[in-house]
C-alpha cells in the first residue's frame, strides 16, 4: 500500500466535499449574522490550516497571498490576552474558492515529500510526530465540511455528497 498516496485521496476527497459545500451555500447563509462562527470564516479557518500542516515545518509555510491577519482563528486569538479576533470584511465565496484551488494544487507535491517516520511534526504547538499530524489535519478538515455540511442540511434543506477518496 502506497500510504502517500492514500492520504492525497483524502485530503482530496475532503476538499471536494469542502468545495461542494461552499458552492452550494445560499448568499444569506454565507455571513449570515445569526451565526457566531461564519460560514466563509469556518471554510477559511479549515484551508487555512490544512494548508499549515501540510508543510514539512511552520517556516515553510507561505500563506495566500490575499491572507488577512488572524483571520485564521475563529473566536479569540490563542495567546494572551486572548482578545477577539477582529474580522472587518468576509472573504467573498469566489476568493474562498480561489484559495481552495490553489491550494489543492500542492497537494500532489507537499504529500509526496512528506516524512512520515518525522518523530516531531515540525510545529512546535503540536506534540504529534507527522504522520499522526495528518490524521489530525484531516479529522480537523473533515470537522468542518461536516459543520457546513449540517448546517446546510438544517437551514437551507441542501445535501452535500460523500467524497469518498479521490484516485490518485
Amino acid at each position: 500500500m502506497n500510504l502517500h498516496a492514500v492520504l492525497q485521496s483524502q485530503y482530496l476527497a475532503s476538499l471536494a466535499m469542502l468545495e461542494k459545500a461552499i458552492e452550494k451555500c445560499p448568499d444569506d447563509l454565507w455571513d449570515n449574522p445569526a451565526d457566531t462562527n461564519k460560514f466563509w470564516h469556518i471554510a477559511y479557518h479549515a484551508i487555512f490550516y490544512t494548508h499549515l500542516y501540510l508543510q514539512p515545518t511552520e517556516s515553510d509555510f507561505a500563506p495566500w497571498d490575499k491572507a488577512r491577519e488572524n483571520y485564521n482563528f475563529m473566536g479569540t486569538l490563542p495567546w494572551p490576552p486572548h482578545e477577539e479576533v477582529k474580522i472587518e470584511k468576509a472573504y467573498t465565496k469566489a476568493e474562498v474558492l480561489e484559495y481552495l484551488a490553489l491550494f489543492r494544487q500542492e497537494i500532489p507535491e507537499k504529500v509526496a515529500i512528506l516524512d512520515l517516520d518525522a518523530e516531531e511534526s515540525g510545529f512546535d504547538w503540536i506534540s504529534l510526530n507527522k504522520m499522526e499530524l495528518q490524521f489530525y489535519n484531516i479529522r480537523h478538515l473533515q470537522q468542518h465540511v461536516g459543520e457546513l455540511c449540517e448546517r446546510l442540511g438544517v437551514q437551507a434543506q441542501i445535501d452535500v455528497d460523500w467524497v469518498g477518496r479521490v484516485h490518485v
